[in-house]
């Protein structure tokens, strides 16, 4: 028999500690493996937060929200400055307004609901210092005039979101000074409107470009006019409440970003999606750092449950080894045997550890995602009919919501480094039993014997 044979028939000599240390040692396999994927997983998200990055600086008025919030609305002869800037190419501007039965004869597609009648502008102050529903509430009718018409980013705090998708008809031009609109696809089945019919507006007379969805039933309740038309007839002439500037390079998107702060001063708030996403990749990095803390620790336990195991088998079989040794076995045929023996067990536990992994993966990716800031989602809230206004900018809600998605995945790849896992702890686990081999001397345990 060789010294690869009996090395793994000796790994099933006892069937009580080879039971023991496969359990123990495949624990320590799972949990590494559990971390590695949570790693990997995790720093997916990160190259894909990083990569969602795009090249545009979003600016609102000061302490305003969609139509929560107060401030002053910014000027276009604020923002022309921001529009000449060398590293700026573009600059959409929005001006959001809101239509009432006093001003349209459209009729929201929203039913005001519990919420709506509870967050009502013309509510009453309740007992207990809150507001009491006021029921004869009519949710109003958002409007929107715009310099870039399938834009929403540029105002997603009062375009409820969503991608811009023209169902018919024809898209308005945004710098015009025309009496036309398009009109959300809820809005037009709710007032019976097509491309080429009539309402009334601002007491002027519109007429239907184009039907749009945008995928949100409050996206859809709305009405995109140009800008200039909004400013016109709502008597907010030069006034914006969105905008949103667009950068060459995003090499330069942090200092067109300061820049424009300087500009705008504490009239504005001013942030970009790089800021946004390093507010999530941050909470990320720390569960990348702890997952890798825990793979490290889960590998040295591995090895350090094996040294121990074989130092104690060298130990009891003292006596064998001198046997053989005195029938000529060199200590590099012993080594190896012992190696096999300890191969053989890591090997069948990484069997067991990647069943552990596999299973437990997911979970603990979740709890550490969970435990984390990050998997704390911006949730849409403020006063305003029957509808939430998001606190936040669009952008920074998505990738916040994106993060807590992360999924664990095993593929072949994770498989190969379990395995791998249980050969370099095996190796490692056998190098300090190899120092016991070399001590023992033929000569001396006969003697003792």
């Amino acid at each position: 028999m060789n010294w690869f044979s009996r090395g793994v028939r000796n790994a099933f000599r006892n069937a009580t500690r080879t039971t023991a240390l496969v359990v123990i040692i495949g624990l320590s396999i799972g949990l590494a493996l559990s971390m590695l994927i949570a790693n990997q997983a995790v720093s997916q998200k990160i190259n894909s937060v990083k990569s969602s990055v795009d090249n545009t600086v979003s600016i609102f008025p000061a302490g305003l929200r969609g139509f929560a919030g107060g401030g002053t609305p910014l000027t276009q002869s604020q923002l022309k400055a921001v529009s000449s800037e060398p590293h700026v190419t573009k600059l959409d501007e929005t001006l959001s307004d809101r239509l009432t039965s006093s001003d349209t004869n459209l009729s929201s597609a929203i039913s005001a609901g519990s919420l709506g009648r509870r967050f009502a502008g013309n509510g009453f102050a309740g007992g207990n210092g809150g507001f009491a529903p006021n029921f004869n509430f009519t949710p109003p009718v958002t409007v929107n005039g715009t310099t870039d018409p399938t834009n929403l980013g540029s105002s997603s705090a009062t375009t409820g979101g969503g991608s811009f998708s023209l169902k018919s008809g024809s898209v308005i031009n945004g710098l015009s000074d025309a009496d036309v609109a398009m009109v959300g696809s809820a809005l037009a089945a709710k007032n019976n409107l097509k491309v080429g019919s009539t309402f009334t507006a601002y007491n002027t007379t519109f007429t239907v470009s184009g039907i749009f969805s945008t995928g949100t039933k409050f996206g859809d309740n709305q009405v995109i006019m140009p800008l200039a038309t909004v400013q016109r007839l709502s008597g907010q002439v030069g006034d914006v409440t969105a905008a949103t500037a667009y950068v060459d390079s995003i090499i330069n998107l942090s200092s067109v970003t300061s820049k424009i702060k300087q500009i705008l001063g504490s009239s504005a708030d001013v942030t970009n999606s790089e800021q946004q996403a390093q507010t999530a990749v941050s909470s990320l990095q720390s569960i990348q750092t702890v997952s890798l803390y825990s793979l490290v620790g889960a590998v040295i336990a591995g090895a350090v449950i094996v040294l121990m195991s074989m130092v104690m088998i060298v130990r009891e079989r003292r006596r064998e080894i001198g046997i053989i040794k005195a029938m000529g076995s060199s200590n590099l045929r012993l080594f190896g045997q012992f190696m096999a023996e300890s191969v053989t067990l890591t090997l069948i536990a990484a069997v067991l550890g990647i069943i552990i992994g596999t299973i437990t993966s997911n979970p603990i990716t979740q709890m550490l995602v969970s435990n984390s800031s990050t998997g704390t989602s911006v949730k849409a809230a403020g006063p305003g009919g029957g509808f939430g206004f998001a606190r936040h900018f669009g952008g920074l809600a998505a990738l916040r919501g994106d993060v807590s998605t992360i999924h664990a995945a095993v593929g072949y790849g994770i498989i190969g480094y379990g395995l791998l896992a249980a050969v370099v702890i095996a190796i490692i686990g056998t190098l300090a039993a190899t120092y016991f081999i070399a001590q023992v001397r033929p000569a001396e345990v006969m003697r003792v014997e």
